[in-house]
């Protein structure tokens, strides 16, 4: 069986090096045979803004869908999901937050229960984050390490999956050809055996 994976990817600027790292981990998971489906938020136009109503009709799980339902649709359809992001001020880029924040719904990735968070995007079993941090891992700590934290606390429990991988270059801004070819290859060799 073909595992279809939805790499989410948000970076405005096509020579960027987390353009380097979409390539390679789409190119690699497409040598083993998934079938990938790409989601870039820039060239897609995917717009991050809640406006009121939409945020209105957030927790009915009947219709708040409607307004990024084919976003939906391709969540729902994969089993392994991917992030391929740098990360700004210690955070998502704003546009794939506004991801999360619209498509991330409840009865999509979780549900509430007594006011307790549960699993809800459970088909998903392979998660992983590929990113880049300006800052050095001690500053990236000392600030709380948010884009980790999400990803391996609030990502993972949503999807409650069999694989989890978070992979960085801390200090990107100093990172020289060879830490940033010998991070493509890190990630290359991880998602070969992903």
């Amino acid at each position: 069986m073909t595992t279809r994976a939805l790499v989410l990817y948000a970076h405005p600027c096509g020579e960027s090096f987390a353009a380097a790292l979409r390539d390679t981990v789409t190119g690699t998971l497409t040598e083993r045979g998934w079938d990938v489906d790409l989601c870039d938020l820039y060239a897609e136009g995917f717009d991050p803004v809640m406006g009121a109503e939409e945020r209105r009709g957030y927790h009915d799980t009947a219709t708040n869908t409607q307004p990024v339902q084919s976003h939906v649709d391709r969540l729902r359809a994969a089993q392994a999901l991917i992030f391929v992001h740098p990360v700004w001020n210690f955070g998502f880029p704003a546009i794939l937050k506004g991801y999360t924040d619209r498509v991330f719904l409840p009865g999509i990735t979780f549900r509430l229960e007594n006011g307790k968070v549960k699993p809800a995007m459970t088909h998903i079993r392979k998660l992983a984050s590929v990113t880049t941090y300006g800052a050095n891992r001690t500053r990236a700590f000392l600030a709380g390490d948010p884009p980790r934290k999400v990803m391996s606390r609030a990502f993972r429990h949503a999807c409650q999956p069999d694989s989890f991988l978070y992979m960085a270059l801390y200090d990107m801004n100093r990172a020289d050809q060879r830490q940033r070819a010998d991070y493509l290859a890190r990630v290359q060799q991880k998602m070969r055996h992903f």
